[in-house]
């Protein structure tokens, strides 16, 4: 049965499940899959080597989905920035109306872009504080990550089970949880902490239609719920990555005295990762990875995931809440 929520009727999907934008990965071949599976595919924008090819895969897209589908812009802290409102100009022509955006307060130079136009903007936030100071900028929906998050975490070190919340204790607009979601048991979680769908990262990848090479599937499998990193603290510019002899490696050099982030440039950098995922070379570079590994048991396609989820989420709101409250009602009695 369909969860109606402020999220699917806002986005106008089916089921309350969004796919976030994830570099190298975001493309055509993911997005369409979520989306005709009843979620929300995500195009990461800056995947694309320009506005012109951004363009151009928004067409792929909607030539393999007639379903909503949405573009993320995140805002790198960067010496040499791509031009973002490019990239959004370049969506915006091609008819794009939902963005997720994410990254540092420059991002506000996008959303005034955005605004332009008649669009939804998803921004994803690590801290209650950073969301409500998007929701006064205008902002239409909150996405919340929780410490268990692929990717950049924040600095506060609070996980969802806090975090959602106590955002949502607080935020008015709608608000996607994100951060550890992965089956059915995660969006029963999410929807009663108060958020009004989830989004996911790491288990997308985990799927047949991620552009993604088996070696690496393989290891968000094999890794467990300890099986990342926390990178980049130093540089209060934390990150969260896969567990692998590179990933240690990174750490290694890290926790060196006086470290510094050209004494890892090389295993970090952008052109490694994407090798790494192009390839399945393992030593190449690192991967972003969730603790939510520890729930990656397969490699379904997007729609076997989805209807998973909710079937999942069905039985146990049908049998075990169902079951509990029985029991319950029958021992008073």
């Amino acid at each position: 049965m369909p969860f109606d929520t402020r999220i699917t009727r806002l986005l106008g999907i089916e089921h309350p499940i969004v796919q976030g934008g994830m570099q190298s990965v975001g493309v055509a071949e993911l997005a369409a899959a979520v989306s005709n599976a009843g979620g929300l595919g995500i195009l990461t924008a800056l995947t694309q080597p320009s506005p012109d090819a951004l363009r151009a895969e928004i067409e792929r897209c909607r030539a393999m989905t007639s379903r909503p589908f949405g573009v993320n812009i995140t805002v790198f802290p960067t010496i040499n920035a791509p031009d973002y409102t490019a990239y959004a100009r370049a969506a915006l022509d091609a008819g794009v109306r939902i963005f997720e955006t994410a990254g540092t307060p420059a991002v506000a130079e996008v959303w005034a872009e955005l605004r332009a136009r008649d669009t939804l903007i998803l921004h994803k936030c690590t801290a209650v504080r950073h969301a409500l100071s998007a929701e006064r900028k205008g902002i239409d929906v909150i996405s919340i990550d929780g410490f268990e998050c692929a990717g950049h975490p924040g600095e506060d070190d609070i996980p969802g089970l806090i975090l959602i919340p106590a955002a949502a204790d607080k935020v008015k607009i709608p608000m996607l949880a994100s951060g550890g979601f992965g089956d059915g048991r995660g969006l029963v979680a999410a929807l009663a902490l108060g958020a009004d769908g989830i989004n996911m990262g790491t288990r997308f990848c985990a799927t047949v239609e991620a552009p993604i090479h088996p070696n690496v599937k393989q290891a968000y499998i094999d890794n467990d719920e300890r099986g990342s990193f926390l990178i980049f603290r130093n540089f209060k510019n934390t990150a969260r990555v896969g567990r692998s002899a590179v990933s240690e490696e990174v750490v290694r050099r890290l926790a060196q005295p006086g470290a510094q982030f050209s004494d890892v440039a090389e295993l970090v950098n952008g052109r490694a990762g994407k090798e790494l995922l192009d390839s399945g070379d393992m030593s190449k570079g690192v991967f972003w990875a969730g603790m939510v590994q520890g729930l990656i048991h397969d490699i379904p396609t997007c729609q076997a995931l989805i209807d998973r989820i909710i079937a999942e989420a069905d039985a146990i709101l049908d049998q075990r809440f169902a079951g509990l409250r029985r029991t319950a009602v029958a021992r008073a009695a």
